[in-house]
């Protein structure tokens, strides 16, 4: 399962720095896989969210791999860094995206 980032966010940039995919994206910035991974894909894509930042749900493997809980959700002030319903995906398969994300 990949994070969200509800509409509580606050834009105070905690969690961006924290991801070690390079998943998490301000507002209206578009995205690329390639960014901050191994991933040889320039394309961009379009921004999730235009007012508050957002986590490419591609990049996402839930920390795995590289710490013991989400870090967005860690540090996070305001809690809005949740669980995403809607894009679930077991360990061994988010470990299968990290090693992709990270040759």
């Amino acid at each position: 399962m990949a994070i969200r980032i509800t509409d509580d966010c606050i834009n105070c940039e905690a969690c961006e720095p924290e991801c070690p995919n390079n998943a998490i994206y301000a507002p209206e910035e578009k995205w690329k896989m390639s960014d901050g991974t191994s991933v040889d894909n320039h394309t961009e894509n379009e921004a999730e969210s235009d007012d508050f930042f957002y986590i490419a749900t591609d990049k996402c493997t839930e920390c795995i791999g590289f710490h013991d809980e989400p870090q967005c959700a860690a540090v996070c002030p305001v809690d809005c860094c949740i669980p995403d319903d809607e894009n679930i995906e077991s360990e061994s398969e988010l470990m299968a995206k990290k090693d992709i994300l990270h040759v």
